[in-house]
């Protein structure tokens, strides 16, 4: 992400289902696409919640954990990826995948991206996709 190869813990519920090994395929054959649209899609959401954010944190954190931002590459500094998960799912249609990743502004709960269908559904705390 951002330009950078990381290394990112895998993770698969239970069992091997055909689901989730279709879902696997489909991610890492479109894998750099899904992950800059991740990209925009957290800078998008870092910018809605924000000013939330750094009014909770208030003026001695604020800066440092939560700073004002304006591109892909300034938000690069706030997060760092650190898994991929393969959910069950309960309908075998869907091919699920979750992005997890620890950011500066939210150390208890972190953040996600969640797709379905390689299409990203929702951002926001880890508990979307676990």
């Amino acid at each position: 992400m951002f330009g950078h190869e990381k290394l990112l813990a895998l993770s698969i519920d239970a069992e091997f289902e055909d689901a989730q090994i279709i879902a696997y395929k489909f991610f890492f054959r479109n894998m750099n696409e899904l992950l800059m649209n991740a990209e925009d899609e957290i800078l998008k959401y870092y910018l809605e919640v924000i000013e939330e954010y750094r009014e909770r944190l208030g003026e001695k954190f604020a800066d440092k954990m939560a700073p004002v931002i304006s591109n892909k590459e300034e938000l690069s500094k706030l997060i760092e990826p650190k898994r991929l998960l393969f959910p069950m799912v309960f309908d075998e249609r869907v091919r699920q995948v979750g992005l997890l990743l620890e950011s500066t502004w939210e150390p208890e709960h972190g953040l996600a991206v969640k797709f379905e269908d390689e299409k990203i559904v929702e951002v926001g705390y880890q508990d979307i996709v676990l």
